[in-house]
């Protein structure tokens, strides 16, 4: 076809001219919720199953751990990857007993791979590192990992955007002071975007490139608060939603993905009953009758973080994907109220966030209509001097996007610029 042909030429353009300056922008994967292994160790003196495990003698892997997935054992790993909520310190802690540790930072496998057996089941940013590779990158060198607790929200992984920083810095040195590129995939995009805010310009135009986000939900989505409702399988038809329910809803970054109040209008029903109708204004009265009090303490604590998100103030490339029947309400059957299984209606998303909030990054700046860049890219035509470049794609969904061979295609041939 025409446009890879002239991708080609493209690519070995700006591939030349690279190599002969500084090289290629050395990346960071920023995984999103669910994107980090998580490894636990016990020491508890109950447990809610004779077969689960009081102690153990070193880490071992919990996520993902499919083993750990399976009924009976699969209540054991809810009560230890769960998390206590104390509303006096507004903080979440493990269960007494347990320890959870993040592990590999800095190293890309445990985000290209979430099963440290590199089960299928498991593959996260693999696709694109084994790409990143491919052109010339090195593992631990060129192309570096920044897993983090994915549990909790910006309000508690403080230390994550602090050796972030570091992680930064070190990349940079180790690359011939060559600034980096971040590479995010959904909630790790609003956790980066945390972080630049943080950043003053200077430090962003010496040491960052530009940042490359798939599918990040820049103002929530509703299945977040469907999740608080009813639980979600992760797209397994062997694990039970109101099972798994259990452990979601006493996560902080849950409630941080709930619709933003910057998206969502006050007269826009989000949940309906034959009692009462909830918009985005109705939080508060939504969560105490469904008895969990805490989610709205977590959204409280977290809403900061996303009622007024400012641009990234570096070359942003926002890619996601869009017609995907994705939840927009809940709505109950007369005489179930909240306890029992909603109707979901869609709308336009990704499959898991919801087309508003995914195209959100749109605002940051006048780009191409929509579409536009794409083609500009087929055509092998560029505009390096635009500070944001926004790719929808049709039927892209949310987790597959980091396999689609277009979006492995465009990363490839945007790495390949100086």
């Amino acid at each position: 076809m025409y446009y890879v042909k002239n991708y080609f030429v493209f690519l070995l353009t700006f591939s030349l001219f690279a190599q002969n300056s500084l090289g290629f922008s050395p990346v960071i994967l920023i995984p999103g919720d669910g994107g980090s292994q998580l490894e636990a160790k016990v020491n508890k003196t109950n447990v809610v199953h004779y077969i689960c495990a009081k102690t153990s003698n070193d880490f071992y892997n919990v996520w993902l751990n499919l083993e750990l997935l399976v009924p009976f054992v699969i209540d054991c790993w809810i009560d230890n990857v769960r998390l206590e909520y104390n509303n006096v310190t507004r903080k979440t802690n493990n269960p007494q007993g347990v320890e959870i540790r993040v592990p590999g930072w800095g190293n890309p496998e445990p985000v290209e791979w979430l099963d440290p057996s590199h089960d299928s089941e498991g593959a996260y940013f693999n696709t694109i590192g084994d790409a990143l590779v491919k052109m010339g990158y090195v593992r631990n060198v060129s192309l570096r990992g920044a897993p983090y607790d994915f549990r909790k929200a910006p309000n508690e992984n403080g230390e994550f955007f602090v050796k972030l920083k570091t992680l930064v810095e070190e990349t940079y040195e180790m690359n011939n002071k060559t600034a980096v590129t971040l590479l995010v995939h959904s909630m790790g995009g609003a956790m980066a975007l945390q972080f630049l805010q943080l950043q003053s310009q200077s430090w962003k135009d010496q040491h960052i490139r530009r940042m490359i986000s798939l599918s990040t939900p820049w103002g929530g989505a509703v299945k977040a608060l469907k999740v608080f409702a009813i639980g979600d399988d992760l797209g397994s038809m062997m694990l039970s939603p109101s099972t798994l329910r259990a452990q979601q809803i006493t996560y902080p970054s849950l409630a941080w993905l709930l619709p933003s109040a910057r998206l969502w209008g006050p007269h826009e029903l989000l949940v309906t009953t034959d009692k009462y109708n909830y918009t985005i204004n109705d939080l508060q009265k939504l969560f105490n009758d469904m008895e969990l009090p805490n989610a709205w303490e977590m959204r409280r604590d977290t809403e900061k973080y996303s009622s007024d998100v400012a641009a990234p103030g570096v070359e942003l490339h926002c890619i996601y994907g869009y017609n995907i029947s994705t939840v927009e309400r809940l709505d109950y059957k007369p005489g179930t109220w909240l306890d029992g299984k909603p109707n979901l209606v869609f709308g336009d998303g990704d499959g898991t966030v919801n087309l508003r909030s995914l195209s959100y990054c749109e605002r940051w700046g006048k780009t191409r209509r929509r579409g536009g860049l794409w083609r500009a890219f087929q055509r092998g035509g560029w505009a390096p001097q635009a500070s944001l470049k926004v790719l929808p794609l049709s039927n892209a969904e949310h987790l597959k996007i980091l396999h689609d061979p277009r979006v492995v295609q465009y990363i490839t041939t945007v790495m390949a610029l100086p």
